[in-house]
C-alpha cells in the first residue's frame, strides 16, 4: 500500500535528516522533493503545491528543540498536513433508519458488489446487525450470481427479482421484504455506469430519490488515480453521497484518490477495502494512514485486529501451559491460523513501525506459512506435544514427510525455542514493564 510514495517521501524528508538547524535552503530542497513525490503519485498538482507551502511556512516557524532533528520536525510537519488533507478524523456511517438504507454507487469494475458484500459481513459481524443485500445491478447477471455466493459465504439474505429490469422497483421491493423479515439494514448494490453516461446517471438519480437512502457511499478504485477523482466530482454533482470507499488499495496503488479525493468532494473516506476476503474491510482512520504513508506502521489497527481473533478462554489455557513450559507445536500451529485471520501477512507486517520498509522488496503472503505448516502436521501426535523428544532421525522423517529438508525443521525448532523463551519470559515483571511502556507510546489504545 503507497509503497511508492512511502519511499519517495522518505527520501526526500532524508535530504533534511542528519542537518544540525532547518534554514530556508534545506527547507526549500526538502519541500521541492516532498512536492514532486505527491505529484509522481497522482495527487492534483495545485493541491501538492498549496500543502507543500504550509509546510515550508511551519517548517521554517519552528525551532528545532534540542531532542528532535530537523528530519523528525519535518515528518511530524507533513503527517500533520496530510491527516488534514484526508479529513482529520474516522467518520462512520448512518443506521439510524428503520430499517437503515445504504446506497452503493460507482463506476464499472471499482468493486462496488464486492463491496457491498463487505459492508454485510461488517455490519453483521461488528455492529450486531441483520443486514439484507439486494441485486440492483439489472445489466450485469454475473453481477447478481456474484452477490448470492458472497452472500452465502457470510451467512446473509440476498433479495433478486428474475426478470425485472427496473432498478427502482427492485430496490423498493427489497426495502418491503427488509420490513417484512426484521431486517435492519438494506444494502442496494446498484449497476456500474460512466459519468458520461446521462441516461444511467438518471436511472440512479431516481433510484436515489425513491428510496431516500440514509446512507450513499461511492466506490472507488485507488487503483485509478486522479482519474477517480474526477469522477467523484461528477458523482457527487448528481448524488450528493455521504461517503466514499477506496477499494483495492492492496495493488499498486500510486495514493493519489487517498489523498485528495477529501478535499475535492468535500465527503469523508468511510472505508478501505484491501483484497477479496470479506473481512479485509476497515474503517478510514486519516490518521493511521498517514503513518502508514510515512513509514510508521499503524500499531493501534494492529491490535485492533489481533482483538478480533483473541479467545480469552484459549489464552487462559495458553498462559498456564507457557507457565508450565507445556507451550507445543499444536499450540503454535494455533497461533498461525489466528494471524492468518487477521488478514495479508504483508499488510499486518506493514502496520509495525519500521518493518514495512524492509518487507517491500520481499514477496510475503500467506503461503510463507505453508512449509511451517506442512512441517508440524508430519510431527506425531506425541511430537508436537512434546517438542524436546525430536532427535535427528525424527527429524529427517519429519523433513521427508512434509517435503522439506532436515536444515528446515532444524530452523524450525530453534525459532519454536526461541519464540517459548520469550513468551515465557513474558509471564514475569518483564511482561508488565512491556505493557507499561506501551502504555506511554500509544495511550488512545488504552
Amino acid at each position: 500500500m503507497f509503497g511508492s510514495l512511502q519511499d519517495k517521501l522518505d527520501k526526500a524528508i532524508h535530504t533534511i535528516s542528519g542537518r544540525g538547524k532547518i534554514t530556508e535552503i534545506n527547507v526549500a530542497e526538502t519541500v521541492k522533493e516532498i512536492r514532486r513525490a505527491l505529484v509522481d503519485a497522482d495527487v492534483n498538482y495545485k493541491i501538492a503545491k498549496d500543502l507543500t507551502k504550509r509546510v515550508q511556512d511551519k517548517a521554517l516557524g519552528q525551532n528545532v528543540l534540542t531532542s528532535i532533528t530537523p528530519g523528525q520536525l519535518m515528518t511530524k510537519i507533513v503527517r500533520d498536513e496530510l491527516v488534514d488533507l484526508m479529513g482529520k478524523t474516522q467518520e462512520g456511517i448512518n443506521l439510524s433508519g428503520k430499517p437503515s438504507v445504504i446506497l452503493i454507487a460507482g463506476l464499472q469494475g471499482s468493486g462496488k458488489t464486492t463491496f457491498s458484500g463487505k459492508l454485510a459481513h461488517y455490519l453483521k459481524t461488528k455492529r450486531n446487525k441483520k443486514p439484507l443485500l439486494v441485486a440492483g445491478d439489472v445489466y450485469r447477471p454475473a453481477a447478481i450470481e456474484q452477490l448470492k455466493i458472497l452472500g452465502t459465504q457470510i451467512g446473509v439474505e440476498v433479495y433478486t427479482e428474475d426478470g425485472e429490469k427496473n432498478p427502482v422497483t427492485i430496490a423498493e421491493n427489497g426495502i418491503k421484504f427488509a420490513k417484512t423479515n426484521h431486517c435492519d439494514v438494506v444494502i442496494v448494490d446498484t449497476a456500474g455506469r460512466l459519468a458520461v453516461d446521462e441516461e444511467m446517471m438518471r436511472e440512479i438519480k431516481s433510484v436515489h430519490q425513491t428510496v431516500k437512502p440514509d446512507e450513499t457511499l461511492f466506490v472507488v478504485d485507488s487503483m485509478t488515480g486522479q482519474d477517480a477523482v474526477n469522477t467523484a466530482k461528477s458523482f457527487n454533482d448528481v448524488l450528493n453521497f455521504d461517503g466514499v470507499v477506496l477499494t483495492k488499495l492492496d495493488g499498486d496503488t500510486r495514493g493519489g484518490a487517498a489523498l485528495t479525493i477529501r478535499s475535492v468532494v468535500e465527503k469523508p473516506i468511510k472505508f478501505i477495502s484491501t483484497g477479496e476476503k470479506p473481512d479485509s474491510l476497515d474503517l478510514f482512520y486519516p490518521e493511521r494512514m498517514a503513518d502508514r504513508i510515512l513509514g510508521m506502521g499503524d500499531v493501534v489497527s494492529l491490535v485492533e485486529r489481533a482483538q478480533e481473533q483473541f479467545d480469552e478462554e484459549e489464552a487462559r489455557k495458553l498462559n498456564k501451559k507457557i507457565a508450565k513450559n507445556e507451550f507445543g507445536f499444536d499450540d503454535f500451529l494455533v497461533q498461525i491460523h489466528q494471524i492468518k485471520k487477521m488478514g495479508n501477512v504483508k499488510d499486518l507486517m506493514g502496520m509495525i513501525p519500521g518493518v514495512g520498509k524492509l518487507t517491500k522488496n520481499i514477496d510475503v503472503n500467506d503461503d510463507s506459512f505453508k512449509h511451517i505448516e506442512a512441517i508440524i502436521q508430519s510431527m506425531t501426535p506425541e511430537e508436537r506435544r512434546r517438542p524436546s523428544i525430536i532427535d535427528m532421525n525424527r527429524k529427517k522423517r519429519i523433513a521427508k514427510g512434509s517435503g522439506r529438508k532436515p536444515e528446515d525443521v532444524n530452523q524450525l525448532m530453534k525459532q519454536f525455542d526461541q519464540m517459548g523463551k520469550m513468551m515465557k519470559m513474558m509471564q514475569g515483571p518483564q511482561a508488565k514493564q512491556l505493557m507499561q511502556m506501551m502504555g506511554k507510546g500509544m495511550p488512545k489504545m488504552f
